[in-house]
């Protein structure tokens, strides 16, 4: 008897352990719709957000065509996908798991001081930390970790280490975005007592402020991605709403992340993920 190929051999031993699987192409992609059931004129796969009425055989629906059917998986439909297939892939949230991917090392010291430990798999250039518990995949607002569960597909990269523990609520906090604050029309700036203008426009307590975040920037001895993003999302929580920055003061900020071999993209990310934690 001729051996099963290896992802085929893979996706089998999963689908039986209840995890649903599918085959991802180069680039570590889900194979693209056939004609029929482009632009979703097939009306979706049953088990997709909106449910319709599909009934192809194949493997074109991404995340939401993945089965723990063994009799789908070795099908003569997907037998093409699989023979094109560099991986395998599955659903975290059908098989009821969340998995948080960290993609550099700042995201993983972020993970070990802030999340519970739990089955860890390595990947190419980060980790996958594995939970039990479903939840809303989503790009979370740290620079460097998304989650994958519900409507969404991840790797298969091993079995991984360590004992597989609970979702924590910390994990959960991370999909949940945060409420654009309701602003009046208009703000007006109340009038301290004896005049003058709002006191994070005085010199010295903003200039204080922007100090003390390049120093702790420059200082950052590991996680300097992190700290670059946790000193942003601190600099605008405070000054963030009453537009005492200047481009200026910013660009000094930027400049002491860059000092720490962060690039300049990096920096916009981190100014633009911490802005949108803020509502900003």
């Amino acid at each position: 008897m001729s051996k099963t190929p290896y992802p085929l051999h893979t996706a089998l031993s999963l689908a039986a352990a209840g995890v649903p699987v599918l085959p991802l192409r180069r680039g570590k992609v889900p194979f693209g719709n056939c004609r029929a059931c482009a632009d979703n004129a097939c009306g979706g796969r049953p088990n997709m957000k909106s449910p319709g009425t599909c009934r192809c055989p194949g493997v074109c629906h991404a995340w939401a065509a993945a089965t723990t059917d063994p009799t789908v998986v070795a099908s003569p439909a997907w037998a093409a996908a699989w023979r094109r297939a560099v991986c395998v892939g599955y659903h975290p949230g059908g098989a009821g798991l969340t998995v948080v991917d960290l993609d550099d090392a700042d995201a993983i010291a972020w993970a070990r001081t802030a999340l519970p430990a739990t089955r860890t798999v390595p990947t190419t250039r980060g980790e996958h930390r594995i939970y039990r518990g479903a939840m809303t995949s989503r790009n979370a607002a740290l620079p460097g970790v998304d989650i994958k569960s519900t409507m969404a597909y991840a790797r298969y990269l091993g079995p991984g280490t360590g004992t597989m523990t609970d979702l924590p609520d910390a994990v959960r906090a991370l999909a949940v975005k945060a409420p654009s604050p309701v602003r009046p029309a208009t703000v007006a700036v109340p009038t301290r007592a004896g005049g003058g203008e709002c006191p994070h426009r005085t010199p010295a307590y903003l200039e204080r402020g922007i100090a003390m975040a390049e120093q702790r920037i420059t200082e950052a001895s590991s996680a300097v991605h992190t700290t670059v993003y946790r000193t942003f999302l601190a600099v605008l929580s405070k000054h963030g709403r009453c537009g005492c920055l200047t481009d200026a003061q910013v660009t000094r900020l930027f400049t002491a992340a860059q000092s720490k071999g962060e690039t300049a993209r990096h920096c916009v990310d981190a100014w633009t993920n911490a802005r949108t934690t803020l509502g900003l």
